[in-house]
């Protein structure tokens, strides 16, 4: 056994890219024994170990199977970035810069350690369609409302030596990664090992299909890890889930994965690894594999990865890889035990069979991503949903007199790399188009329908197959390569649609392709939002309500006025394998990518601005140099008293409702504020888009007006509760989120939040944690966090607490208007792992004592928590790099110079 002060042997491996240093796995005793993710978290170790950062204990703990009790550092292979979150690293970055001047360093100093690449995706709205000048008009749009931001991306790739940048139009993050980007294993400067990727989106888990180990962190936990930085985690027990069995006929790659995602979610997988493995694999395709581990946030899971087997050679090959690194991949998996060895299992920490012949045709909504509906069951949950929004704001007219049935369909978009990376669902859209075309159906007139795929090779194998045509036909065309409406960025409703909801009180619903379904996500006046298939998207624009059963009524009737059924449509496994296999091959990946990085005419002819250092305009709505440098560090080590609740919050709260990306409304709080510096309400774009304003994000933080906040009467978020105007609490006045947060820090009153379960599920948005800090809250008090979320609220210096198992707010008498003390953290010593909590009431003096565990997982976090955050902690780490005197030390009469690499 090594000592901590050794490091691990390597050895040469022979490939076809030459002889080539590895850190061998297989000869680590017990290696044989892990799950692939754990074998590639080993290597990790192996090749960081410095006995100070990895020690040997950190390798003895994986090894002996010390998941969920031992903290570790991992070191990613890049970083990925999209330009929503990317802005606001950049910014980081720039701020960071500025206090190296501040200090009187060369701020060019403070540069990117580990390769990044960001690929602008988010921006894009849908605000044309049904068009063929849509994807054109879409784009002009685009870069009016986004020049400033992208020169400022365009200064950044010049100002970092390790950044690249992926321009608009290219497609989106994670198909593009599929497809392109990723490796599988890297060579880098003599050396091999696995691509690994931290990504500042928590759908970078998608290339998990392809056996690279990915998942999502916050964009300030991405920031730390591209100036060198590792990330932290408590090793992540990993759940085997077998596959048996095969799809059955008309089954999809969503069905499968909408099903997985209710199993995962029961099961209960937040902060682990699921690893899939088992005969059924071989029934997967690559391209489902990617459909399932892109929605491993969904599950709640870390990563959901696959092993490296026959498929992913296949895969490598035909996206236009080149031969010399298909045979690297294949080499360094035999050599290193990572190539699938189904007759090997693994140790895994639990354990779940799934059988595919088992998977039906589902969606999943109306709310969530796991509350999978069987397709059959469809119409009885839209009711529900329309049952329980109307009791809240009834109908104010007959049927008759609408002209926009109550329970519409108002958006159907073929959307999200989820389901665009997937060619067999693609086939089967648009093969289910041309059917329905052939019969005379059209889609209703009141959908607005779109089609905006994640890579050009869509549209491409489509035109090939002769089936874009048919899709225009029902509406779905072009409207961009971006994530669009799976984001948010749908774009306004038709006229008609905005009149029935606003006259009628009528509630509609989106159907799309996507990942996620929240309330708000993907469009602030849709009620109801359903993720299902590519196919039954264009089902579900034929008929335009969510009332008809596409098992058993017809979806229409033909010229001659025959009913014309989902099952005369829908096309068989082999018109679709014919499909793909007769339209896509290698060439039109490496066409699709050759100009990957040059942009096109509109990204050419943007100026950026030069110089190591941003030069900052004070009259700009979209970049504001963030304050967090200047934050106070020393809340993260001192006692919270007589903290007062800003929010009182209901489970399943996501970071879409604590700090939204859709429209920014013109009567919000951040719309009146851009009014008045002379934004029009045209231009007053999303909060998304609005990121590297933090003004503008600090009015946006709780607005989101389906969060439900306990203290106000009426629920709805962008207001509380400001017990700071008087007594008693139950007539507090009730005043924007915004000004009772500004109230309590002008009266040095601290905040907090008190929740449910799952609080911060949903994207790994930080600025859902950046809000939070700017709005003085010190601390949350939920029943359990999403992995990510919580990981952010460190990194801002925000403190997570859990309630004991069996206990919350309401088992506790709890009603939000108590002041709080949160003791023991006054301390040079690491935060406790438990903290007692007192809480007076201020109408009765009632006191309310209680435990909770403190949710600082990790040694390095808990130097975070007590840095004030990840940037005081990295900026300060990255200054001493470079200010350090070296060690000189005498060798054989000769002076050397060891210069200092963190």
């Amino acid at each position: 056994m090594l000592t901590d002060t050794e490091t691990t042997t390597t050895t040469v491996l022979a490939t076809a890219y030459g002889d080539l240093e590895i850190w061998p796995i297989t000869a680590v005793p017990g290696a044989e024994r892990l799950p692939f993710a754990h074998r590639i978290i080993l290597e990790n170790l192996l090749r960081h170990q410095d006995g100070e950062v990895v020690t040997q204990r950190d390798i003895d703990a994986l090894v002996a199977g010390g998941a969920g009790t031992h903290d570790i550092a991992f070191h990613p292979s890049r970083v990925f970035l999209h330009d929503t979150n990317g802005v606001p690293v950049l910014t980081d970055l720039a701020a960071m810069r500025d206090a190296f001047a501040a200090k009187g360093m060369d701020p060019a100093l403070l540069d990117t350690e580990v390769p990044a690449q960001l690929t602008v995706d988010h921006s894009v709205v849908t605000d044309f369609f049904g068009r063929p000048d849509a994807p054109a008009l879409n784009v002009r749009r685009e870069y009016e409302r986004n020049a400033e931001r992208y020169r400022f991306i365009k200064w950044g790739r010049e100002a970092f030596s390790g950044l690249e940048v992926v321009p608009p139009g290219a497609g989106i993050m994670h198909q593009v990664n599929v497809e392109y980007l990723a490796d599988v294993v890297t060579v880098r400067d003599g050396r091999a090992f696995p691509d690994t990727v931290a990504g500042t989106d928590s759908h970078t888990t998608m290339v998990n299909g392809l056996s690279v180990l990915a998942w999502g962190v916050g964009g300030i936990e991405a920031e730390a890890a591209m100036l060198g930085e590792p990330v932290t985690m408590l090793i992540p027990p990993v759940v085997g889930v077998e596959l048996v069995g095969r799809l059955r006929p008309g089954v999809t790659a969503t069905d499968l994965v909408l099903t997985l995602t209710e199993r995962m979610r029961a099961l209960g997988v937040v902060g682990s690894i699921v690893e899939f493995h088992g005969p059924g694999v071989a029934e997967v395709s690559l391209a489902t594999r990617c459909t399932i581990a892109n929605m491993s946030p969904e599950f709640g899971s870390t990563s959901a990865i696959f092993p490296i087997d026959d498929a992913t050679i296949e895969f490598l090959l035909m996206t236009g890889r080149s031969e010399r690194q298909a045979s690297l991949v294949e080499t360094y998996a035999r050599a290193q035990g990572l190539w699938s060895d189904p007759g090997c299992p693994a140790d895994y920490d639990r354990r779940v069979v799934v059988d595919l012949d088992g998977i039906t045709p589902s969606l999943a909504g109306p709310r969530r991503p796991q509350d999978r509906i069987e397709l059959a069951d469809a119409p009885a949950a839209a009711q529900r949903a329309l049952a329980e929004a109307h009791l809240i704001a009834p109908l104010a007219s007959s049927e008759q007199d609408r002209a926009v049935p109550d329970g519409a369909v108002a958006i159907a978009s073929i959307t999200s790399c989820t389901n665009t990376s997937n060619s067999a669902v693609m086939m089967a859209a648009g093969l289910l188009a041309r059917n329905a075309r052939a019969r005379g159906l059209q889609s209703k007139s009141w959908v607005k329908t779109s089609l905006a795929p994640g890579s050009r090779v869509v549209t491409d194998y489509l035109a090939k197959a002769g089936l874009m045509s048919p899709l225009e036909e029902l509406g779905f065309g072009l409207v961009g390569f971006g994530c669009m409406t799976c984001i948010g960025n749908s774009g306004d409703l038709l006229p008609e649609v905005l009149g029935g909801i606003e006259q009628d009180g009528i509630v509609v619903a989106s159907v799309l392709s996507g990942n996620r379904n929240f309330d708000g996500r993907i469009n602030n006046d849709v009620g109801m939002n359903f993720l299902t298939s590519p196919p039954l998207v264009v089902a579900y624009a034929l008929v335009g309500t969510m009332h008809v059963d596409l098992t058993r009524d017809p979806l229409g009737h033909d010229e001659a006025g025959a009913p014309v059924y989902l099952a005369d449509l829908w096309p068989s496994d082999q018109e679709i394998q014919q499909a793909v296999s007769s339209s896509i091959d290698p060439e039109m990946y490496t066409d699709a990518y050759s100009t990957i990085f040059d942009g096109d005419e509109n990204w050419q002819g943007l100026d950026a601005p030069g110089g190591d250092g941003f030069d900052w305009d004070q009259d700009s709505t979209y970049l504001q140099r963030p304050p967090f440098l200047e934050l106070d560090a020393a809340a993260g080590s001192t006692d919270i008293e007589g903290a007062r609740v800003l929010m009182f919050l209901e489970d399943s709260v996501t970071t879409d409702h604590i700090c939204p990306a859709g429209r920014i409304p013109a009567a919000s709080a951040a719309g009146r504020h851009l009014t008045e510096l002379g934004v029009g309400a045209r231009d007053l774009s999303s909060y998304a888009s609005r990121r590297g304003n933090w003004r503008v994000m600090k009015l946006g933080g709780f607005t989101n007006t389906r969060l439900v906040n306990r203290l106000v009467p009426a629920g709805n978020g962008g207001s509380t509760r400001d017990f700071l105007a008087g007594e008693p609490a139950a007539t507090a006045p009730i005043r924007e989120i915004h000004a009772v947060a500004d109230a309590a820090a002008d009266a040095g009153i601290p905040l907090i939040v008190l929740a449910g379960r799952e609080y911060g599920t949903g994207s790994s948005r930080d600025w859902a944690a950046k809000v939070t800090r700017l709005l003085g809250v010190r601390a949350v008090i939920a029943q359990s966090f999403e992995r990510i979320h919580r990981s952010n609220l460190v990194g801002m210096g925000v403190l997570p607490l859990q309630f004991e198992e069996g206990t919350n707010a309401d088992t506790l008498g709890l009603d939000g208007s108590e002041r709080f003390s949160i003791r023991g953290l006054a301390a040079d010593a690491d935060v406790p792992d438990h903290l007692e909590v007192v809480a007076v009431h201020p109408d009765t003096g009632s006191v309310t004592s209680f435990v909770v565990r403190a949710r600082v997982d990790t040694s390095l976090e808990q130097r975070y928590l007590r840095s004030g955050g990840v940037l005081p902690y990295a900026l300060e780490r990255a200054a001493s790099r470079h200010t350090q005197k070296p060690d000189i030390t005498e060798k054989g009469g000769t002076t050397v110079l060891a210069t200092p690499t963190g």
